[in-house]
């Protein structure tokens, strides 16, 4: 079975788990079942916008055909991103990447009147937002929907994107996740009804809940931080923790480390699902998904992105330099990468990564750019193979109880479900790791969550 990719290797011919008693975590129980959901991210360097079949980024047929599609193959949630200021590259727009997105809340709002059973998770800043204001929009949405609504919680804490505040809209780092935990404490009690007097160290609240509670009873909390206190912080709050951990080895260690965190948070050991942002290229032979990577690396990265990626960590202008050629051999003028592409980009250390960059570079013979076609996807996982490796594949994953699902973001919009829905979702039905329909109504019953008290 070859189901592998030019960035890495998922890992196909695992041992059973027969083979031992309690491979993920002795408290652990696996479902046997693997979910899915999709990832409309809007701006990114992972969708071929260039490619033929591409539509436009904010046009509402693109987003109602993948939703649309997502729920005809019993797609968990629907998710969308915030983007609190345009990216920039040497201070000024990017212009080979999306610039900006509508707002998510609003335009959940709107998909919910074309869907009956998908779930709908919208990112929304703990650092920008007001909680009481935020905990109504969100109930909101969770009543209109009738009990569908999640929260991806996010914090930020760069000056950069405070900019756009008029306060600062910035907090110290070290604080973000007792910010927020603060914050979504006073979003819960809204929703709950109860009288809010929060006198915290960031803000005061006096307030109440004056909505009723959806038939989920609250939004769903997703989260996305790994770092160690993000986990501690999705360990105590969340439902679900987003990763960038889908090779089957690097999943069993989160989830191992996960449910540790949850049970010394004092909750069970299913109460936090993980779900692995994931990109899928199918076909159906495995030389013909080699054959569709190439060609698709080729449609997301071309030779002025390629430029534009190495101009982000060395940070100054390349622009002489040969895509076809090496990697630069001059030293970086920045001592960390900056946050103007997004949180993908944040923290690197330059110079040491530059030059095992260079290194790398010279020893597989890449240039300029094949390096950088070979670093996209990177950052997540890349399923791809046939459709019956595939399938096989995260069977593998539902029956070690590795992961809960996959959160995918297609390389292609608004089509880049159509060969998973209609390929790769019956073959997961066939071998009974993935639900034939929805458990119920609410994105809690779907996702398989207890109900709330």
């Amino acid at each position: 079975m070859n189901s592998t990719t030019a960035e890495q290797t998922t890992t196909g011919a695992a041992a059973s788990p027969a083979d031992s008693a309690h491979p993920i975590h002795a408290a652990h129980t696996p479902s046997g079942t693997i979910r899915l959901g999709v990832f409309f991210q809007g701006v990114n360097s992972s969708t071929a916008w260039r490619a033929p079949g591409a539509g436009d980024q904010v046009a509402w047929e693109s987003f109602e055909r993948l939703i649309t599609t997502a729920e005809r193959g019993v797609f968990s949630a629907f998710f969308l991103g915030e983007g609190l200021r345009l990216r920039e590259h040497q201070g000024v727009p990017l212009e080979f990447d999306v610039a900006g997105r509508p707002d998510a809340q609003t335009l959940l709002a709107a998909l919910a009147s074309i869907t009956t059973q998908i779930g709908l998770v919208a990112t929304q800043n703990t650092t920008y937002n007001d909680p009481v204001d935020l905990a109504r929009r969100l109930q909101s949405l969770d009543l209109l929907s009738d009990g569908r609504a999640a929260w991806n919680i996010v914090t930020t804490d760069n000056a950069w994107t405070g900019e756009n505040f008029r306060r600062g809209g910035y907090i110290e780092h070290a604080e973000r996740y007792e910010h927020a935990e603060a914050f979504v404490d006073v979003a819960r009690r809204i929703w709950r009804g109860e009288d809010v007097d929060h006198e915290g160290r960031h803000y005061h609240v006096r307030a109440s809940g004056r909505l009723p509670r959806s038939r989920q009873g609250e939004p769903v909390l997703f989260q996305a931080g790994v770092s160690p206190q993000g986990r501690d912080f999705a360990a105590r709050t969340a439902d679900v923790i987003f990763s960038p951990f889908g090779d089957l080895e690097r999943a069993i260690d989160f989830r191992h480390d996960i449910v540790e965190r949850t049970l010394a948070a004092g909750r069970s050991a299913e109460s936090v699902q993980i779900f692995p942002g994931a990109e899928f290229i199918l076909a159906a032979t495995d030389a013909e998904a080699e054959d569709k990577l190439r060609w698709v690396r080729e449609q997301q990265v071309g030779p002025q992105q390629a430029i534009a990626l190495l101009e982000q960590y060395w940070g100054r202008d390349l622009t002489a330099y040969d895509p076809d050629g090496p990697l630069p051999d001059v030293d970086p003028l920045v001592v960390e990468s900056g946050v103007t592409r997004g949180a993908g980009f944040q923290f690197e250390k330059a110079q040491e990564l530059t030059r095992a960059w260079r290194e790398e570079a010279a020893q597989k013979g890449l240039s300029i750019l094949e390096f950088a076609r070979s670093r996209q996807g990177s950052r997540g996982s890349s399923f791809t193979g046939s459709y019956d490796a595939v399938a096989e594949q995260l069977a593998e994953y539902a029956r070690w109880g590795a992961i809960d699902g996959l959160n995918i973001t297609p390389w292609l919009i608004p089509g880049g479900l159509d060969d998973i829905v209609d390929e790769l979702v019956p073959r997961l039905q066939e071998r009974g790791v993935y639900p034939t329909e929805y458990s119920g109504t609410t994105l809690r019953e779907n996702l398989g969550l207890p109900a709330l008290a």
